[in-house]
């Protein structure tokens, strides 16, 4: 019986060892078996955001959406995408939105204070004028594009309208071409003094109006039928300005226009403009020259006249600046003798209603006709004012443009007013106390 049961023990213990080596070895087998990779969903890539200079958040992707933390502010500067997939529909976000979509950031050149302050300037004075839409640029000396206000205002997060018949989406100051009216006459002026063409007090027989190849040219402001250059500017004088500018050949004007960049169809790299419409100098009769010199025949964007504006204040041409990281190339235009005798011209005959006390401006008016049907419309303009804050050292150049204003419809009338609004806060906002000038 003893050796029966050490044998059953035997079996046991062996079977017991087996079962064991076996279960260390399946364990192993399992433990480094190559285990299969779990299908995860991938990680979304988060839309880029956009920034003023600040720092100051302008557009933000959040759980529930795209998002504006300042609301109505440079909205149609900032634009739109599509509900849902975020695709960029109007706007930076349109421009932006192959770099935006692969999770790119931007950090732009508006400074939100100012950005406000040309805002609640610009839709008081819409309102007032009940124009169809309007527009303001503030750039500093650098041509950093420190507000792009447009006009009525719009919400980038409300149910949106028929965009054929609201056009509160659009940024007008980048995406409509207009005449750019007597503004012209300034950087017209300019050219003269340039070419030793003209000077300030260079005199010329300017009747009210003047017959050339059957059009008749037309001044508004009554004036004296002799006038300086200068006096030229103060009167807006059509016929005056067209008369000096025979002194310049075409080809020479044209050139300025160039250099002035109204024939670039891309004055802002990256970012969608709308073309200007130029015709090349041999397709002007001399009556399309002589309107030329003041600002109508040819279409550009009020961006494309902030830009050029912004020359006179030390004659260099900038590349309007929009990106905190894009560089900028000066070319000179303009001389400083040039640009401070121009300068100086606008200080001393400044739109009444663009005086601001204690405060040097400058600038110029201009109220261009607007073609409806193939003819220039006698109900139908466009009020400009472009000038600069202060005029005679310049830190800012501001150009205002209000589209089918009722009632008042010249530039010195409803642009002008909300010029001095918009270089009042900027005076404000700078610290800067009145002065006299020179100081």
């Amino acid at each position: 019986m003893t050796v029966g049961v050490s044998r059953v023990s035997l079996v046991f213990v062996g079977l017991s060892v087996w079962l064991v080596l076996f279960a260390l070895g399946v364990y192993a087998l399992v433990a480094h078996a190559p285990r299969p990779t779990p299908h995860l969903p991938p990680t979304p890539v988060v839309r880029g955001g956009l920034y003023a200079q600040d720092g100051t958040p302008l557009a933000l992707s959040l759980e529930e959406g795209r998002y504006y933390p300042l609301g109505k502010s440079a909205s149609q500067l900032l634009g739109f995408g599509e509900r849902g997939s975020g695709r960029g529909l109007e706007g930076l976000e349109r421009d932006l939105n192959g770099a935006l979509s692969q999770g790119r950031s931007f950090t732009l050149t508006i400074d939100p204070w100012i950005q406000a302050m040309a805002e609640q300037a610009l839709w008081q004075g819409l309102a007032q004028s009940r124009g169809a839409f309007a527009t303001a640029l503030v750039l500093d000396r650098e041509a950093r594009l420190l507000a792009v206000a447009n006009g009525p205002a719009f919400d980038p997060l409300a149910p949106r309208k028929d965009p054929a018949r609201d056009l509160s989406w659009r940024n007008h100051a980048f995406l409509v071409a207009l005449e750019p009216g007597s503004t012209m006459k300034a950087l017209t002026a300019a050219m003269l003094l340039e070419e030793g063409a003209a000077t300030l007090d260079t005199r010329v027989e300017a009747p009210m109006a003047r017959r050339l190849e059957g059009w008749t040219i037309q001044d508004v402001v009554p004036h004296p039928p002799r006038l300086t250059l200068a006096e030229v500017l103060k009167y807006s004088s059509n016929v005056g300005i067209s008369l000096l500018a025979e002194a310049l050949p075409k080809e020479v004007f044209y050139s300025y226009m160039e250099r002035l960049h109204f024939t670039d169809p891309t004055p802002l790299p990256g970012v969608r403009t709308t073309p200007p419409v130029v015709k090349p100098p041999e397709a002007w009769s001399r009556v399309a020259y002589a309107n030329h010199t003041f600002g109508q025949g040819f279409l550009i964007t009020p961006l494309h006249l902030a830009a050029a504006f912004a020359s006179l204040t030390d004659g260099l041409y900038r590349t309007p600046r929009l990106f905190a990281s894009q560089e900028v190339r000066p070319e000179r235009v303009f001389s400083p003798a040039t640009v401070q005798a121009v300068r100086q011209a606008l200080r001393e005959g400044l739109a009444p209603r663009a005086h601001l006390p204690g405060y040097p401006l400058a600038g110029k008016t201009g109220t261009a006709q607007v073609v409806v049907g193939g003819r220039y419309s006698r109900e139908v303009f466009t009020a400009w004012f472009a000038g600069f804050v202060p005029g005679d050292r310049p830190l800012y150049t501001v150009v205002v443009a209000v589209h089918h204003p009722k009632g008042e419809v010249h530039g010195s009338q409803v642009a002008a007013p909300i010029f001095r609004e918009i270089a009042a806060r900027l005076l404000a906002y700078r610290g800067l106390p009145p002065y006299a000038e020179g100081r």
